[in-house]
């Protein structure tokens, strides 16, 4: 009997072990999927406080603060001959103080100014870069002269900080940067109409600014821009023809297996690296120009290079082995099977995998402060030699500026580089959709 009942418990046993083990899995695979879903939460909690505070503290950069001022321009208060100046002659316009219509238009609307300071505190209400645009204006409409006219002039940084709400009036005095006696005029001056916030578009036509009213993307734009081109016009092709040769026609020895090792490595090499090789080659030894878009282009490329060399092959890859052998049992050579059937399948792959790399290239700012694209550049670039920067870059000197008017500026220039990183992603898949095939 004894025999029996335990030759009858132990399958019972067995299966109680086999239930509790079960059930200890399941349990597992239970907590398992819980933090995987904890921490897709976390992640998408963090990435929204991250675009929401990008969001909350730049969007005001899109708009500015003007001033509307009755100017009248004539040669007396310019200070310079009144032939000269009908004629645009330019030294004329260099030696003209266009900054004085606009401190008597502040003084007519204010007459209690009458001190030193108080006419100190009254001027500074406008930018200082409203005398150059009153400047621009006037040459492009001599008619001005001798008329008085109305302008849209921008305000201060700190007045157009105060009027969008940034500054605690309630604050004291001392703990502000903006005094009683300009609070009390921005009041008048809104009870009059004649202060208004009105779309930036300085911020989008411009170069950079020691006034932040002043300071815009568009240099910054145009610097990625050719330093962009520079990069895609040598990393494409070179980076597709070593996938090709690596993939298609390299011999497999260990020379090959060493090129292959260098490259993976490459990829996970930090981008300044590239950036001290590109100063101790391009600048320091051949010459080239510090703080052009033609030695970014170059470092970016070398840096931009593995990730497509990569990506190019793993594309390459992936076109079946039954094309190329039916290709070359048809009598195709081996360059004709690999430019007319293996390159258009792989295509799509090669271009996401080159469009991410674009991208990573466009938001990278290390290696570029690393060759000099740091500096301070105010003119436009009109070429790949020109002095120039990047929009990282720019980001990066807005951020270590102390006015509280760059805050919102380096903001929204974050937020213009996202929006293009987006596209560009975004890109790349609508092509990996768009043109992949499955075998």
């Amino acid at each position: 009997m004894n025999s029996a009942h335990q030759g009858l418990s132990t399958p019972k046993r067995s299966i109680g072990i086999v239930k509790a083990g079960l059930k200890r899995r399941q349990t597992k695979e239970k907590r398992f999927r819980f933090y995987s879903k904890l921490a897709v939460m976390l992640s998408l909690f963090f990435l929204v406080l991250l675009f929401s505070t990008i969001i909350s503290r730049g969007y005001s950069a899109f708009w500015q603060t003007y001033i509307h001022l009755d100017i009248r321009l004539d040669a007396q208060s310019l200070g310079v001959d009144a032939d000269e100046l009908e004629a645009l002659d330019e030294t004329a316009l260099v030696q003209a103080d266009f900054a004085a219509p606009i401190k008597a238009s502040l003084r007519a609307l204010f007459p209690e100014a009458t001190s030193r300071g108080d006419k100190r505190l009254l001027y500074s209400l406008a930018s200082p870069g409203a005398a150059f645009d009153l400047r621009q204006r006037f040459v492009a409409e001599p008619a001005m002269i001798d008329k008085r006219v109305t302008l849209w002039l921008p305000a201060n940084d700190s007045v157009d900080i105060f009027y969008k709400g940034h500054i605690d009036r309630a604050l004291p005095e001392n703990e502000r940067n903006i005094k009683d006696k300009q609070v009390a005029w921005i009041d008048k001056l809104e009870k009059q109409g004649r202060i208004k916030q009105r779309f930036n578009t300085v911020f989008f036509s411009a170069g950079d600014s020691r006034n932040p009213e002043q300071a815009g993307i568009w240099g910054a734009v145009v610097g990625s821009f050719f330093t962009l081109l520079v990069t895609l016009s040598l990393s494409f092709p070179i980076g597709v023809a070593a996938a090709l040769y690596l993939e298609a026609f390299a011999p497999q020895n260990r020379w090959t297996d060493l090129i292959e090792v260098n490259i993976n490595n490459l990829a996970a090499v930090p981008s300044i690296v590239f950036g001290l090789l590109g100063l101790a080659v391009f600048i320091n030894l051949f010459g080239m120009p510090r703080s052009a878009p033609l030695v970014g282009g170059l470092v970016l490329a070398l840096m931009t290079l593995p990730t497509i060399i990569i990506a190019s092959r793993a594309a390459i890859k992936s076109v079946p082995p039954s094309i190329v052998e039916a290709s070359l049992g048809l009598g195709a050579s081996p360059m004709q099977t690999t430019f007319f059937h293996t390159m258009p399948l792989a295509m799509p792959g090669i271009l996401t995998g080159t469009i991410i790399g674009m991208a990573q290239a466009l938001g990278e700012s290390a290696p570029l402060l690393m060759i000099g694209m740091v500096a301070f550049i105010v003119d436009i670039p009109g070429g790949v030699f020109d002095p120039a920067t990047a929009l990282p870059v720019q980001i990066y000197l807005w951020a270590g500026s102390p006015e509280r008017a760059f805050v919102e500026r380096t903001s929204a220039a974050i937020m213009i580089l996202l929006g293009f990183l987006i596209l560009m992603n975004a890109l790349a898949v609508v092509l990996r959709k768009r043109f992949e095939r499955r075998w």
